[in-house]
């Protein structure tokens, strides 16, 4: 296996990932806690670099701990000037999985999902001087708890573990009255934000002020600019009630159904149009759930566009708000997955689904009522977290049957949270009734759509693996679907791949599709970047025109 790095890791100096982590409710008073601590597991003591998982080769921690032994990371701090008088906030992005913070021997917080935010007021236990925050962390891989796409025994498309902090920990100073959460609800002329924890306030708006009355305001634009992939506009605006005030923004699109030609389709801002997609795992080969830099999301956005792409499906993970926030601006679409739960089968979630074997109840699948439960929290979550971002057009609940129980009931509960987005209640196989895509996996059959009177998502095919020796990560265990090792034959067949046998089925009712892959991930090296992102195998002019013939295939003659 090869040590591969998107950005070196010698380059990497200062305090990394120090950006403000949450772009949707911005304050002037934090302090980044990322950097140099202490972690102690079994005897061994080491400095580790936070917020990279000790996994990675950006941790610095080499060799690192074994996957499911305890870790207790140490450091300290003394806060700003002009703090005194306030409240003081703890939050980590995510940290996987079981974690337990302390601030100077006082426990303040406890949380058991690896891919969830979670925060404290630590006010109380703070002191005047240096503090000491310590976090017992233990990523014990339990199948109860979301657990995505780690395994202890890596290798195919299952991928190394992350263990312990891999997103932002920072601290913030609010009044003793504060804003505790924004949520934004829009359509195509109208925006209302409700602030949490407040009552009175004034949300500003282009130069101009809305009142904010019982902690709401409504904003109705008289000439509105609508969000999409090829035109990302965003409004940007302030909230302030009393001493606290942060910054926002919102977009306005719509998403809605419609029998257009014959066939249902997906609409974006009242139009057909085709969501073409690559399948985004958020794997980095030198950071593994983190990238070394947040400007790495950035480039990953820029050149899916750049090959035509307005769509990327964030597959069983849950980025930093940093990446939805740059999908939000640089305009692209994200499907976006529930992290699944459960035991993965094998026979039962692979190989009979793929001998065509697709339907099959669920309702006595994945009975223990814990691991039910952990995941309808999670998802809950999840939208709680991720639904003020425009860019996300569509959830996942289930994966190939990945952990799926009572679909139907799932897709009941997801509506009832947000009844703006699309919802894709099995992404594969496994198909019960409510659902508001017929959604297909296709690898190894002819391409062709479902059966069911919805819009036709083909939501994972391709998987063509060309592999870059010196830039894979295991070059002796290549992943993939079809292998090449010559490059132009690699993208004359992706390219027939998408003329002859795709494009046909977009008058009969295709809607999207999503090609697997945008990265190489470890041992998987079907992506059209390589996992250190440094080759990338097709060129913007060997791919970009099949965007606009995709486009047109789906709009009726004579519409823009």
């Amino acid at each position: 296996m090869q040590r591969l790095y998107t950005v070196p890791g010698e380059t990497l100096t200062g305090t990394p990932w120090a950006r403000y982590p949450r772009p949707q409710m911005v304050r002037q008073d934090w302090l980044c806690l990322n950097g140099p601590w202490s972690l102690t597991w079994g005897g061994e003591t080491a400095t580790i670099r936070v917020p990279f998982c000790p996994e990675s080769l950006l941790s610095g921690v080499e060799p690192p701990p074994r996957c499911g032994e305890e870790m207790i990371y140490r450091r300290t701090f003394s806060l700003p000037e002009g703090w005194s008088g306030k409240r003081v906030l703890l939050h980590f992005g995510a940290v996987n999985r079981v974690a337990v913070a302390a601030l100077n021997g006082v426990e303040v917080a406890r949380h058991g999902n690896g891919y969830l935010p979670f925060s404290a007021e630590i006010t109380d236990a703070l002191r005047s001087g240096e503090n000491e925050l310590t976090v017992r962390v233990v990523n014990d891989l339990s199948p109860k708890h979301p657990w995505g796409k780690q395994r202890l025994d890596r290798g195919g498309m299952w991928y190394t573990p992350v263990s312990g902090i891999w997103q932002t920990v920072w601290l913030e100073a609010v009044p003793e009255v504060y804003i505790r959460s924004l949520t934004l609800r829009t359509g195509a002329d109208f925006a209302l934000i409700t602030a949490e924890g407040v009552t009175d306030g004034t949300v500003t708006l282009e130069g101009r002020d809305y009142p904010l009355s019982h902690g709401q305001a409504r904003i109705r634009l008289e000439h509105p600019i609508l969000w999409s992939p090829e035109h990302p506009h965003l409004y940007r605006f302030s909230v302030t009630c009393g001493e606290d005030r942060v910054e926002s923004y919102f977009a306005l699109r719509t998403l809605s159904t419609q029998r257009v030609g014959g066939v249902p389709r997906l609409c974006l801002n009242g139009k057909p149009y085709f969501f073409h997609g690559l399948l985004d795992q958020g794997y980095w080969s030198d950071g593994l759930y983190t990238p070394a830099v947040p400007e790495c999301y950035e480039q990953d956005i820029l050149s899916a566009k750049a090959l035509g792409f307005n769509t990327l499906r964030k597959h069983i993970k849950i980025e930093p708000e940093q990446f939805y926030y740059d999908c939000d601006r640089l305009g692209m679409v994200v499907f976006q997955d529930m992290v699944n739960c459960g035991t993965y089968a094998y026979l039962r979630d692979t190989v009979l689904p793929t001998l065509g074997l697709l339907h099959r109840r669920d309702r006595r699948l994945h009975r223990d009522p814990e691991t039910r439960q952990n995941f309808l929290d999670a998802m809950e979550g999840t939208v709680r977290l991720l639904a003020n971002h425009p860019c996300i057009c569509l959830w996942t609940i289930f994966n190939e049957g990945w952990g799926q129980f009572c679909a139907d009931d799932a897709y009941r509960r997801l509506r009832a949270l947000d009844d703006t987005r699309w919802i894709d209640a099995t992404s594969g196989w496994f198909h019960q009734r409510e659902s508001d895509v017929d959604s297909l996996h296709i690898y190894f059959q002819k391409l062709h759509l479902g059966r069911k009177p919805l819009p036709q998502l083909l939501s994972e095919f391709g998987g063509y693996s060309c592999t870059v020796p010196a830039h894979s990560f295991h070059p002796e265990a290549v992943y993939g679907y079809r292998k090449y090792t010559d490059r132009n034959t690699f993208v004359g067949d992706l390219r027939a791949l998408y003329e002859s046998r795709l494009l046909p089925l977009v008058p009969q009712g295709l809607c999207g599709a999503v090609y697997t892959q945008l990265s190489d991930v470890e041992d998987e090296t079907n992506g059209l970047l390589t996992y250190d992102r440094r080759v990338q195998k097709v060129r913007p002019e060997e791919l970009a025109d099949i965007a606009r013939r995709l486009q047109e295939a789906i709009r009726p003659a004579g519409q823009d």
